[in-house]
This record gives C-alpha cells, sequence and structure tokens, in this order.
C-alpha cells in the first residue's frame, strides 16, 4: 500500500512492543492520523525510541504519536523514565507554598516532555483539568486541586514546562470529570449540575489556560442532562456552541476512546466516531478493541477536513 499524501482523523494503539503486520495495515490506511501507547509497548527506553522511530517512518507526514503519561497511576513509560508524582502531590503543596507548587510543577512539565520527546513521543495527554470534588476515584489524585485557581496556577505552570521542551498541551476532560463518582471507562456517568454550576467551577481552568498555551482538549464522556442528552464528546451544544463559538477554543479536539462503556449511548463503532467528528472533534480515539478499529477503517466513509489538518498540525 502507498503512503497516505496527509494524516487521518482516526488514532489507534498498536498490539505489542514492535510492529506486526496488522499493525503496519492499519497504521498506513489512509484514515489514519496518530497512534496512542500503552504499558504493553514500552519495554526499556531503547526499544521505545525503535518503535516510535519505525512508527514516524511510515506515513509523509509521520503519524502523530501520544500516550497518557500524566504521572502517578497514569504513567505508561516507568522503568527508565523519571517516576512523576501524581498532580495532587503538587495542589498539596500549594496549600502551603503556592510559588513552590508552581515551581515544581513546571519542572514535572519539563521532564516529562522532554523525556517522551527524546524517545520519540509527540505528545501526552495531560493535564488533567477536572476539579477535585473527592467523589471520582478515577479523577482522584489525578486532579491538581478543588480549587479552580489552583488548578489554573499550577496545570498553567505545568503546561509551561512542557512547551520549553517542546510538546504541546491537551486539557482533559472537557468539561469536567471530577464531580461524579461514576468511571466512564465501565458507565455512563450523568452529572445533573446546571451549566452555570459548571461555568463558575469545572470551565474556569479550561477557559483561563486557552489564553495560555492550552493546544488541545479531550471532553469527557460523561451526560450533562442540563445542557445535552448527549455526552459532551458528542455534543454540538458542548463541542460546537459552548467550547469552539462562546470560549473561542481554536486548538485540536481528541475524542476520549470510543471503546468506552460511556462513549456505548452513540451507537457502533462507526457511529460513534461519526457523531464526535460531527460534534467537533477534529481526530478520534479506537484503544484496545483491534477489530472495532479494522470495522472502523473499513466503514467510516469521511476525510479529515483542512481545519482538522491544520489544528492537528500545530501540536
Amino acid at each position: 500500500m502507498s503512503a497516505p499524501a496527509s494524516l487521518g482523523l482516526v488514532m489507534l494503539d498498536v498490539e505489542g512492543r514492535q510492529l506486526n503486520e496488522a499493525d503496519r495495515r492499519r497504521l498506513s490506511h489512509p484514515l489514519t492520523g496518530g497512534v496512542i501507547l500503552f504499558s504493553r509497548n514500552y519495554e526499556s527506553p531503547r526499544q521505545l525510541e525503535e518503535l516510535t522511530t519505525e512508527i514516524h517512518r511510515l506515513r509523509r507526514p509521520p503519524l502523530l504519536i501520544a500516550v497518557d503519561h500524566e504521572g502517578g497511576r497514569v504513567q505508561r513509560f516507568r522503568e527508565g523514565f523519571t517516576r512523576l508524582p501524581p498532580m495532587r502531590a503538587f495542589g498539596a503543596i500549594w496549600d502551603a507554598h503556592p510559588q513552590r507548587a508552581k515551581h515544581l510543577a513546571r519542572d514535572a512539565g519539563y521532564v516529562l516532555a522532554a523525556e517522551l520527546r527524546a524517545h520519540g513521543v509527540d505528545l501526552s495527554f495531560t493535564p488533567v483539568l477536572d476539579l477535585d470534588f473527592g467523589n471520582s476515584a478515577v479523577i482522584g489524585d489525578r486532579a491538581f486541586h478543588w480549587q479552580p485557581q489552583a488548578v489554573v496556577e499550577l496545570a498553567g505552570a505545568l503546561i509551561e514546562g512542557l512547551r520549553l521542551a517542546g510538546m504541546a498541551a491537551c486539557g482533559k476532560h472537557f468539561p469536567g470529570h471530577g464531580f461524579i463518582a461514576a468511571d466512564s471507562h465501565t458507565e455512563v456517568p450523568i452529572d445533573t449540575r446546571s451549566l452555570a454550576q459548571i461555568e463558575t467551577a469545572d470551565l474556569l481552568p479550561f477557559r483561563e489556560l486557552m489564553a495560555h498555551g492550552l493546544s488541545a482538549v479531550m471532553p469527557a464522556h460523561v451526560i450533562y442532562p442540563e445542557v445535552d442528552e448527549r455526552p459532551a464528546g458528542f455534543s454540538k451544544i458542548w463541542l460546537s456552541q459552548i467550547l469552539r463559538a462562546q470560549m473561542q477554543f481554536q486548538g485540536a479536539i481528541f475524542s476520549d476512546d470510543l471503546s468506552m462503556e460511556g462513549a456505548r449511548v452513540a451507537g457502533d463503532i462507526v457511529d460513534r466516531a461519526n457523531a464526535a467528528l460531527d460534534a467537533g472533534c477534529d481526530m478520534v480515539l479506537v484503544c484496545n478493541h483491534p477489530h472495532a478499529a479494522d470495522d472502523l477503517l473499513s466503514r467510516l466513509q469521511r476525510g479529515i477536513s483542512p481545519a482538522s489538518l491544520a489544528r492537528l498540525a500545530r501540536l
């Protein structure tokens, strides 16, 4: 198969620590635009560099390589990488020493990005901008703090560190996943708060940081029925009207994993992808389900828009 001339709008995972023929076939498909790596894809820094080099050589322009590498319990690469603390650690320091907390968060962002970039990874889906309401186990210590301004300051410092090392920042999970206990990996969470309540709390970090280097956003698979009956990641109200039109966000929007339980309300994998793209996502993720990935690549009938391609190219 000849290499496509531009990137597609689907981000996929790969099966192991080296590419196999099925991986190469999927990654060479015109609809594919990126790869997300997991712990199963990692053995050592040298192996990771060899894997990312092969992935980047498959296509021109090269595929975008991403990872969930936040720190704490969500750090895919450990042996040979600096062990980063959960973001709550910076929030705890903030309570007594705000400036020290900001300096440490900036240093963590720099180390995170510098190590990933040195091994061929283009983007980490970080920082988490959810507020820690004390309700959500899946968010928990991944959140910096319960106070919006503390999240703005600390995440802003981490973003500065990322930028110093040459990496863009992706804030998640818009408009906020921290209020409810349900885990969108295994359930369909419903947050019954009003838009006004969300605006005065959860949306503040997103709004503030858009003016300070936030290059991408990942929406939540959470339903906010006072705003829309569809999960935020499939909602034109949340993504096109609120995020794009009202908040004037100009960066890229990545769907959360379409294989998650919180996405099932949108239908099969093709329905989910179409719903996310129609709502305003620039790239959709399908992880840990190779048969679903094959189904999507064979049946999705659309290409990436010039606007989406331009936004992704800036990352």
